[in-house]
C-alpha cells in the first residue's frame, strides 16, 4: 500500500470512527407520525436536516398509520410506559390529549425549561389559537395546519361564460354558477370533501355562529352542540336540494370526492388548502384556480375567518431532562423560516409563523402559484373570534361519524336537513356527556 493510500485509509477509518462515536453520543427522540408517502418522505427529511445541523440530538421518525391509529398507538404505548417523545395528533384530537392528565408535557413548559427565547407572537394567530391556553400558552406545537378553500376549474368557466379569475363569492353566486356549468354540458356543479368539518364546522366560523356552546368547548367540556340552528338547517336544506340536479354532488366523507373534479366532471370542490399539490398533479387536461369559502351574504359578520385541520405535534411526559432538551430544539428548529417556507410550499399546509409567510411572500412563489396564498388569507380575514377560534369537544372523533352519518340520510333524500341536524346535535351531546363525566 502508498503511503497516499496508507493516510487516505486512516482518515475515512478516523472519519467512520467519528461517526459512530457521534450516533453514540447523539440522544435520540422519537417522533411518531401519521403522514404516508410523499409527505413522510418529506417527514423524513426535515428529521434528517435537523440530525445535520447538530450533534447532540437525534430525531427518529416513524410512520404509525393514519391520525386515528397514530393517537391510538401513543396512548397505549404511554399505558405500558413505551412512549415517544413527540406524536402527532389531528385536530379533533385536542380535547382528548388535553384531558389526558400526566400524558402530556405541554409545548410551553418543555421550551421554558430548555431555556431560550421562544415567543408565541412569531406564530400565526389564527393557527396557534387553536392549540393555546386560554391565557396564550401553546399545548402543542402546530405542524401540518389547513383550511378548507374552493378549487375551480378555469377552463369550465370561460366555457359557461363566467369569469376564470373571479369565483362565487357568495352562495347563491355559487348556485347560478353551477347552473350556467352544467348548461355549459358539465354534470356536476361543485362537491366537497371532509363535509362535517368544511361544510358544519368552517361554515360555522365563516359565519361567526357557534358550532356549540362554551365557545365551542374552549371554556368547559359542560358544552352543547348549536350546528343544528335556523342559518345551519338553512344552508344543509339548500345543499340537499341542490342534490337533486347536482348542482351539488356529495362524493365520500374524506377527500373520496376528488375525481369528481379532477376528471372534469364537477367544476367546484371544496376541501384541504393542503389537497393544493394533490389537485395540480390530477387534474386532467385544464387549469384550475383558488377561492374563498362562499357565504350567505344576509349573515351579519360573514365572512369571518376559516379554522384550521390537520395536526400538531405533542410532547408526552416520562423522559428525562436532558432528552426534553432535544425536543426543543427540534421544535425549535421546526419553526425557522425557511424549514416553514419549504414545509409549506411543497405541501400546501400553512407555514405556522409570520416570518416564514413574509419569507415566502418575498420569494415570489405566490405570484409564480396563484391561488396558494387564498387559505392564509381566508385565515386571517379577520380577527378570530369565540366562534372562529377552533372546536376543543371530546369525542369528536365518534361525533362526526355521527354528523357524517345524518348527512348522508340528508342526501339520500331520507332526512331532511333539520330532522338530520337535530338528530345529529342529540346524539353527539351524548358523546360530550360521556366526555365530561369521565373527565
Amino acid at each position: 500500500m502508498t503511503a497516499y493510500r496508507k493516510i487516505l485509509a486512516g482518515a475515512v477509518a478516523a472519519f467512520a470512527m467519528g461517526q459512530v462515536a457521534q450516533a453514540q453520543a447523539a440522544t435520540e427522540i422519537e417522533w411518531w407520525h401519521a403522514m404516508g408517502g410523499a409527505l413522510g418522505e418529506k417527514v423524513v427529511e426535515i428529521a434528517d436536516g435537523f440530525n445535520a445541523s447538530q450533534a447532540d440530538y437525534k430525531v427518529v421518525p416513524v410512520y404509525k398509520g393514519n391520525y386515528t391509529e397514530t393517537m391510538t398507538a401513543a396512548i397505549a404505548a404511554f399505558r405500558a410506559k413505551e412512549q415517544p417523545h413527540i406524536v402527532q395528533v389531528f385536530e379533533v384530537g385536542t380535547a382528548s390529549m388535553m384531558a389526558a392528565k400526566g400524558a402530556v408535557k405541554p409545548v410551553y413548559e418543555v421550551m421554558a425549561e430548555a431555556g431560550g427565547d421562544f415567543d408565541t407572537d412569531a406564530y400565526l394567530p389564527s393557527v396557534v389559537g387553536y392549540y393555546t391556553t386560554s391565557d396564550g400558552k401553546m399545548l402543542s406545537m402546530p405542524f401540518n395546519s389547513s383550511t378548507p378553500v374552493m378549487y375551480y376549474n378555469k377552463d369550465a368557466f370561460k366555457k359557461a361564460g363566467l369569469d376564470p379569475e373571479s369565483p362565487p363569492k357568495t352562495w347563491p353566486e355559487l348556485g347560478e354558477a353551477a347552473k350556467k356549468l352544467q348548461a355549459a354540458g358539465y354534470p356536476c356543479g361543485f362537491t366537497s370533501g371532509w363535509q362535517s368539518w368544511v361544510q358544519l364546522e368552517n361554515f360555522s366560523a365563516w359565519h361567526n355562529i357557534p358550532f356549540a356552546t362554551q365557545s365551542n368547548g374552549f371554556d368547559g367540556t359542560d358544552t352543547e352542540f348549536t350546528f343544528n340552528s335556523p342559518t345551519h338547517v338553512k344552508h344543509i336544506q339548500q345543499l340537499a336540494d341542490w342534490q337533486k340536479s347536482k348542482i351539488f354532488d356529495y362524493g365520500g366523507r374524506r377527500s373520496d370526492s376528488a375525481p369528481k373534479f379532477l376528471n372534469g366532471e364537477c367544476a367546484m370542490y371544496m376541501n384541504s388548502s393542503a389537497a393544493y399539490a394533490g389537485v395540480k398533479r390530477g387534474v386532467q387536461g385544464f387549469e384550475f384556480g383558488v377561492g374563498r369559502l362562499p357565504y350567505w351574504p344576509e349573515v351579519a359578520g360573514a365572512p369571518q375567518n376559516s379554522i384550521i385541520g390537520g395536526a400538531t405535534l405533542w410532547v408526552l411526559e416520562g423522559h428525562p431532562a436532558e432528552e426534553y432538551k432535544g425536543v426543543a430544539a427540534f421544535l425549535s428548529y421546526l419553526s425557522q423560516p425557511e424549514v416553514q417556507m419549504d414545509w409549506h410550499t411543497f405541501t400546501g399546509y400553512l407555514p405556522i409563523t409570520k416570518a416564514a409567510y413574509e419569507m415566502t411572500k418575498k420569494s415570489g412563489y405566490y405570484e409564480e402559484n396563484p391561488g396558494t396564498e387564498t387559505a392564509i388569507l381566508q385565515m386571517t380575514n379577520k380577527a378570530p373570534t369565540a366562534n372562529s377560534k377552533g372546536l376543543r369537544l371530546g369525542n369528536f372523533v365518534q361525533i362526526r361519524d355521527i354528523i357524517n352519518e345524518e348527512l348522508e340520510g340528508v342526501w339520500a333524500g331520507d332526512k331532511d336537513a333539520k330532522t338530520a341536524l337535530d338528530s345529529a346535535v342529540a346524539r353527539g351531546n351524548e358523546l360530550l356527556r360521556k366526555f365530561e363525566r369521565m373527565n
